[in-house]
């Protein structure tokens, strides 16, 4: 489920494992970073055909196909999506598709029939793009704006709680048309506009603290993006932040390291409420995996994502806070998790 990207697709019965050819260009989501949204892909050497579901080359996975699906009907054109990690090329199709209890019939999306070894190894069977359609390299709505579309929901709105595996709780959740008050402070919600015309949710980010102390890194604007994992920021913008964090380290290659057992607070400012992040997000695994009281490495990273005040946000970040998109309005809306 992947507020950064807006393509829907599944793994074909007939996948292969592919390899990445190296391309520049654009598109967040998927694993962070931004990633050429076209990209050549070859298929890995050795590669064997397979149908049906189950281990084939495409990995461990539940494959969509003609010999699964009465309803399959593949229209033969293509589609290539790259993400920041990883990337896809296939056929779009037709079928039905089932969420929570709601029917699209003969919904369009993708099958994957090649996939490169970052989608082969993944626990999931594909990947859902809730980005805006205007963002689709398929060129079609995403399953919210289907469902909205065809009166299903009242609105094309997401709405998602991250779970953190360190809690044990296995309490994440999506939500579609609307907000799950359950989950979150109603007195803490804040929505903003999304300032990006391109289909990504990004919204200003007016203040960034680290101890209760500003970083003096005002006029940003942050994408907010399930799909990746890190926070993503200028490198100079990187640097200020770890400068205020104790023990705090380059690591010269635009990583950051910070103590395994930091107790230092990095806030973000969105919609003028301020989202602290757990310490226990800022702290990523130990550098060395015999000594989980050493340095970790740092949930912010530096990178490109755009434009040079430009962020890119991920679940270091939302696993701190109910984040919803609404494709009506264009806006993001926040609150502060129960």
């Amino acid at each position: 489920m992947d507020s950064g990207s807006a393509d829907f697709w599944v793994g074909a019965e007939n996948c292969q494992t592919a390899q990445q050819q190296a391309a520049s260009g654009s598109g967040a989501g998927a694993g962070g970073g931004q990633g050429a949204s076209t990209r050549g892909l070859q298929r890995r050497k050795g590669g064997k055909s397979a149908t049906g579901s189950g281990a084939q080359d495409c990995g461990n996975h539940t494959f969509l196909g003609q010999q699964s699906s009465s309803s399959f009907v593949d229209t033969q054109q293509p589609f290539e999506v790259t993400y920041g990690s990883g990337a896809v090329a296939g056929t779009i199709v037709t079928d039905n598709v089932n969420l929570a209890g709601l029917a699209l019939n003969n919904h369009t999306f993708g099958t994957a029939q090649q996939e490169t070894e970052q989608f082969t190894g993944a626990p999931f069977d594909g990947l859902m793009g809730l980005a805006q359609s205007t963002l689709s390299e398929q060129k079609t709505l995403t399953p919210v704006e289907s469902l909205a579309q065809n009166g299903l929901i009242s609105d094309a709105i997401t709405s998602f709680k991250l779970s953190r595996l360190a809690d044990q709780k296995n309490d994440g959740e999506v939500t579609f048309g609307g907000l799950d008050q359950t989950k979150f402070d109603p007195s803490t919600l804040v929505t903003f506009d999304n300032v990006n015309t391109q289909g990504f949710w990004e919204g200003a980010m007016t203040s960034v603290t680290v101890n209760g102390q500003d970083a003096g890194l005002q006029g940003r604007t942050a994408i907010l993006d399930t799909g990746t994992t890190l926070i993503i920021a200028p490198a100079a913008d990187a640097a200020a932040v770890h400068k205020g964090i104790t023990g705090a380290q380059s690591d010269g290659q635009g990583g950051f390291t910070v103590p395994c057992t930091t107790t230092d607070s990095v806030a973000l400012t969105f919609g003028g409420s301020s989202f602290s992040i757990d310490p226990r997000d800022l702290a990523q695994s130990p550098v060395d995996p015999n000594n989980p009281t050493g340095d970790c490495t740092s949930g912010i990273s530096s990178g490109n994502v755009g434009g040079a005040t430009e962020w890119l946000v991920g679940d270091v970040f939302l696993k701190n806070a109910y984040f919803s998109t609404d494709v009506g309005k264009n806006q993001i809306s926040l609150a502060k998790l129960v």
